[in-house]
């Protein structure tokens, strides 16, 4: 079972063995245990619950003293493994293809243009003010009333994102640090999950 927790640090560059610069970010994954294992008869589903950063068990609820850790993820499908069992960033290897999922920056309340590209409405000039970023019409005599999913202005960003196909440009067993070509959704220090395609 190739899924794990991981914090993204950040971007930064590489050079591959050609010399070109390879944009990459920096994930900071696991070592994350297994905390629960979910079987079809008794749960079901098929699925592997995994923690991330322990925390000390007097910081945590009763119900989760048994699972004293900050962030805990399922991952749906069976596997050959136990409660308590170790995962690291070794499970992965140079070259290997994973898709990624975390949640997007948020970017507030924001118009059509941002949030939809709209192109304005109308002209810049002759005679328009205080027009050109607006959305225009949204209805007209029927239906008398704003249907579902109109594109308009509202909040933007904190989505759950998923990008797939990233490739796995360098593992560091000894500092916990998977390298993956290209950008993932979320901040700085955000919470993703890396699983193999």
């Amino acid at each position: 079972m190739k899924f794990i927790i991981g914090k993204k640090l950040g971007m930064t560059q590489i050079y591959d063995e050609t010399g070109e610069a390879v944009p990459v970010t920096l994930v900071e994954a696991g070592p994350c245990v297994i905390t629960d294992v979910k079987k079809e008869e008794r749960d079901g589903y098929n699925a592997i619950q995994v923690g991330f950063m322990r925390v000390s068990e007097n910081k945590v609820i009763k119900p989760r003293k048994e699972k004293p850790f900050r962030h805990l993820k399922e991952n749906r499908g069976s596997a050959d493994v136990s409660v308590n069992d170790e995962i690291s960033v070794e499970i992965f290897s140079q070259g290997d293809r994973v898709k990624v999922r975390g949640i997007s920056k948020g970017k507030g309340f924001s118009g059509v243009m941002k949030r939809w590209n709209f192109s304005g409405a109308g002209t810049a000039s002759h005679g328009t003010k205080h027009n050109n970023r607006k959305g225009g019409s949204i209805g007209s005599m029927f239906p008398q009333k704003v249907k579902k999913g109109r594109k308009m202005a509202g909040r933007m960003g904190t989505d759950q994102v998923t990008v797939k196909n990233l490739k796995v440009a360098s593992v560091e067993p000894e500092k916990n640090i998977i390298a993956l070509k290209g950008a993932i959704p979320g901040k700085n220090g955000s919470i993703i999950t890396i699983e193999k395609v």
